[in-house]
């Protein structure tokens, strides 16, 4: 199986673009695994397939899969990402209007700035308005707040681990995340830390909490996993992604957490978000609605042949 793809990222969160307006192509676990291996494949944090639409109003859809294989609902760096590749291949020519894409969560409305030869250099993404009932992100923790209109939601409630307790505050866009702020690091265990270091978000060991906390029960199917805290007038985080591990920054993530600021009384509506692979902004908007902005950038385009025992195995499979 012979493969032309683009690969590009938003803040050094990447994927492999893969032209399936045809319909024709299915990409097994072991298949999208191999791609993404950043030793064996090509690399990258998810495989996109760009589908057309059942939607007439939208462009193209997005169909993302997760490094493991697994499907993800929505991803906000990978929505950017999807805009430019129709931007910059002529799908899109009116700079400035609005226009649509679909996605597995729903339709997204995206504006843009250009360069000078007509290719997108940023996007503003309406990522619609955060779902915060338990039932909606999914988790089993019980709602014990409500928002200033009233809406119910799980603020900082704690789950054991094998360190102590954390604090979580959920948020759905359009996948699950769980957000924890972390307001002195002095009061985290040592082991969580890496040798010789002083404590710190840098110095976390995020993969280590974050696998554990990613497929906790509380979480059926599953969360992405944000660690933040209040930096000057921004917030610095960072993300275990659900089926991927961490990344350099995470759209959804950052929207979540900017959110969870927002309901754990810690800023206003309208945030920089500091990830390890740049910065964000994010507005949560009177009309309930979520807008995040940011960059992307196509890396390369290429040709890529998956191993035949990979094409066998699938056909066995199915």
């Amino acid at each position: 199986m012979i493969l032309d793809f683009v690969k590009l990222h938003g803040l050094g969160n990447d994927f492999i673009f893969i032209d399936d307006l045809s319909q024709e192509i299915e990409l097994d676990a072991a298949q999208v695994s191999w791609l993404c291996d950043r030793h064996f494949g090509i690399g990258a944090d998810g495989v996109i397939l760009v589908r057309p639409s059942p939607n007439a109003q939208c462009i193209a859809s997005m169909h993302y899969i997760n490094s493991d294989g697994t499907l993800a609902e929505m991803c906000g760096n990978g929505v950017r990402c999807f805009a430019k590749y129709l931007v910059d291949r002529g799908f899109v020519t009116a700079e400035g209007e609005d226009f649509m894409l679909d996605t597995l969560s729903g339709p997204r409305t995206i504006r843009y700035t250009a360069d000078s030869q007509g290719k997108l250099m940023s996007a503003t993404v309406d990522m619609g308005a955060p779902m915060l009932a338990s039932h909606d992100i999914p988790t089993t923790l019980a709602e014990n707040a409500r928002t200033p209109e009233g809406q119910p939601f799980v603020k900082e409630a704690a789950i054991p681990s094998p360190w102590g307790d954390f604090l979580f505050t959920c948020v759905s866009m359009g996948n699950p995340h769980a957000v924890c702020f972390i307001d002195d690091w002095q009061l985290v265990p040592e082991e969580l830390f890496k040798p010789m270091s002083e404590k710190s978000l840098e110095s976390f060991d995020i993969a280590r909490i974050g696998s554990f906390y990613e497929g906790n029960p509380a979480f059926p199917r599953k969360a992405n996993i944000e660690f933040a805290q209040m930096q000057g007038e921004g917030i610095q985080m960072r993300v275990y992604e659900r089926g991927v591990g961490e990344t350099l920054a995470c759209g959804t993530g950052a929207c979540a957490t900017g959110v969870a600021a927002f309901l754990t009384a810690r800023s206003g509506k309208k945030n920089r978000l500091h990830l390890p692979g740049g910065v964000l902004e994010v507005e949560w908007g009177n009309d309930g609605r979520v807008l995040m902005t940011g960059p992307a950038a196509e890396v390369y385009s290429g040709s890529v042949q998956i191993p035949h025992d990979l094409c066998v195995s699938a056909q066995g499979d199915a």
